[in-house]
């Protein structure tokens, strides 16, 4: 289908008189990842939130498989959310559940499963992940990376057409990292789901992405393919690409050490001669 399982039209969004996203308009290809770079604070998160229903835009539109979901209730929004995953940033895992109930939790939730239909898929869908035989355990015998992959594992227990990763390689180190970015690649491959991933990781974002959005101040600053994204000659592009304070950052910087040095010239003229260090005040 031509249809875009996801569209922002003209959305913007405010917490008081900070404006998070202005006027954004984004597409979002089924069967295909998009990754959303940016700064801290630019609205990534906040984009997701609005797909995800949590959030509603103080204008625009937001729509889903054809249907705007914008203007619907909690209840008419349950089955909605029920085809979109979702990987938190840290897995935010139930401490007090096994693994295996971490995965099956949303097939309790939604119903329509017995309890050996849960507990089957749990283990499959953790045998998916390369977590095979780690059902019983509990999060807190667990690593980082398996957390994140049992975290996944359940993201995808519904068989949503949508995933959504939130810094889906936060805390690992590479090669771990690698694993969650293979499992995202297998999960667009085999299941065609559509993925949206939100990172500061470029490392990941080049593995996984089939496209690239860069967001400024909730606005849309670069948005191609990853090869012409990553050649882009747009200075903000670059910077991010290549981790590069920006000239405006450097200037601060420049400028705060400068008051800093003349405070620190104007403090030392004022100070007692040295070896006195009560002054001439005795």
């Amino acid at each position: 289908m031509d249809l875009p399982l996801v569209e922002l039209k003209n959305v913007s969004k405010a917490f008081g008189s900070q404006v998070v996203l202005h006027d954004l308009s984004l597409s979002f290809e089924r069967g295909k990842t998009t990754v959303v770079l940016g700064p801290s604070g630019t609205g990534k998160s906040v984009m997701l939130k609005h797909v995800m229903g949590l959030l509603c835009p103080d204008a625009g539109e937001v729509w889903f498989d054809g249907r705007r979901i914008d203007t619907l209730s909690e209840r008419e929004l349950v089955p909605v959310r029920s085809r979109i995953g979702f990987l938190f940033q840290m897995g935010a895992l139930f401490d007090s559940m096994s693994a295996a109930d971490n995965v099956a939790f949303p097939m309790l939730e939604h119903g329509g499963y017995t309890p050996a239909q849960r507990a089957d898929k749990a283990e499959l869908l953790l045998a998916q992940v390369g977590l095979p035989g780690v059902g019983a355990k509990m999060p807190g015998e667990l690593s980082g990376g398996q957390k994140k992959r049992v975290a996944l594992a359940r993201a995808v227990a519904l068989d949503p057409d949508l995933v959504l990763y939130d810094e889906p390689t936060t805390g690992l180190d590479p090669i771990r990292a690698d694993v969650i970015n293979e499992l995202i690649n297998a999960l667009r491959d085999h299941r065609q789901i559509t993925g949206i991933a939100v990172t500061h990781d470029m490392q990941s974002a080049r593995r996984i992405a089939d496209r690239m959005v860069l967001l400024a101040a909730g606005r849309i600053v670069a948005d191609d393919e990853p090869a012409a994204f990553l050649a882009s000659a747009d200075d903000d592009v670059q910077h991010f690409i290549q981790g590069r304070a920006g000239d405006d950052d450097l200037e601060a910087i420049r400028h705060g050490f400068e008051l800093g040095d003349a405070r620190a010239r104007r403090e030392g003229a004022l100070a007692p001669p040295a070896g006195d260090p009560h002054g001439a005040d005795r």
